[in-house]
């Protein structure tokens, strides 16, 4: 258990420190650099369709290295540049979005953002081709038949490389809030889960996976690292699937934890979040702050509940163990960040999109929405595919 002396998540001015001025290392804004990787889907039988390399050819003109493929061929991925200010990456998500439908369209088909497939068939999927892919199958077999899911990637630049492990340290207690916010995939073939992040609870199964461990130094991160390497828990230093990983080929922190989420105005939210906390921590550490350190079970247990409940009811205060409204987590990490979202000029970003996800609910909330008129799941399909590319 942790040795905070409030109980509960730490006192949030010594997480916020002293961002409220800009002062400090961190004086520049740091860049925000965005991965989302979506569903191809055909319009008829609104399952998924293996035709990623397709889309990924006949997108790639106007998008060039900004869209990629992906484990399977249901999949791709669309990139941002990294930018300082968060309007520019919204335009960019929304056009790749945009360009990515109109070449699927010119396919016969649509592209989608959620976490998990709707409908379909899940296994065994059609791998994409490609050393690394074979490679993965023939090591984790059955692990990958179910990995048609999708995730949301923020990477935050970090002016010293070394720091991102530290960063790790103080970021992970609020993975269980991310996972709440980001929640974005209640269906699983044709069947409502219960979860509303199902592709979290999937994505667990991995050796390497989930909140990461607390690391003592680089050196422990890197030691273990190798370990897990040697161990061949790891094909490469690629198949790290902590929710929070430095980098292995640029310089930043990368959080995982999200689901693809529904539309644009909620991917700027989950990456304003992500780089307040970031700033808040690097904050933190070159202050010399201890990281909290919440007990892994404990830890684990939030994070598990985050994704069964998403917005709705109650989760797991990661230091206590205590049941808490999910909103008040919320709250208590906007609150912590919000000198860091001053700084960035994003607080009226995130006030604006917390309220309108307080009313309409996250994208597992809005799925279900859409599922509740007509009991139908085709119109679950046809919601997310509306709402990936908004008009």
């Amino acid at each position: 258990m942790s040795s905070q002396p409030h109980g509960g998540l730490p006192p949030t001015d010594a997480l916020a420190s002293t961002h409220a001025t800009g002062s400090g290392h961190c004086a520049a804004p740091l860049t925000v650099g965005i991965e989302e990787e979506l569903l191809l889907i055909d319009p008829v039988t609104r399952a998924p369709s293996p035709h990623g390399p397709q889309l990924v050819r006949a997108a790639a003109g106007e998008l060039g290295e900004r869209v990629g493929t992906e484990l399977t061929r249901y999949q791709i991925e669309l990139r941002t540049d990294p930018h300082s200010c968060l309007k520019e990456a919204g335009e960019q998500i929304r056009s790749a979005r945009t360009t990515a439908a109109r070449a699927a369209a010119g396919l016969g088909l649509c592209v989608a953002s959620t976490g998990t497939p709707v409908l379909g068939r899940t296994t065994p999927v059609p791998m994409t081709p490609g050393a690394r892919y074979a490679r993965s199958t023939a090591h984790f077999r059955a692990l990958d038949d179910e990995q048609t899911v999708c995730a949301c990637h923020v990477h935050v630049g970090v002016p010293e490389p070394r720091d991102a492990v530290h960063v790790s340290n103080h970021l992970r207690p609020w993975l269980p809030t991310l996972t709440t916010l980001a929640a974005n995939s209640p269906f699983w073939a044709g069947q409502d889960t219960g979860y509303a992040s199902w592709r979290t609870t999937t994505w667990g199964r991995w050796p390497v996976a989930g909140p990461p461990p607390y690391f003592e130094s680089p050196t422990h991160f890197e030691d273990l690292v190798q370990t897990l390497l040697e161990a061949e828990a790891l094909i490469d230093p690629g198949g790290l699937y902590w929710d929070i990983r430095p980098s292995h080929h640029l310089p930043t922190v990368e959080i995982r934890v999200a689901d693809a989420v529904l539309s644009p105005a909620d991917t700027l939210l989950i990456a304003a979040l992500v780089r307040a906390l970031t700033v808040t921590a690097l904050t933190a550490v070159r202050a010399g702050e201890p990281a909290p350190r919440p007990a892994p079970e404990i830890l684990r247990a939030a994070c598990w509940r985050a994704a069964r409940d998403g917005l709705t009811g109650s989760g797991i205060d990661p230091f206590t163990g205590g049941l808490v409204a999910q909103a008040t987590l919320v709250e208590r990490l906007l609150h912590a960040v919000e000198p860091a979202l001053r700084r960035h000029d994003d607080l009226d970003l995130v006030r604006d999109q917390w309220r309108r996800l307080r009313t309409e609910g996250s994208g597992a909330d809005r799925q279900r929405a859409a599922h509740r008129r007509r009991f139908s799941t085709h119109d679950v399909v046809d919601h997310v595919i509306a709402a990936t590319c908004p008009r």
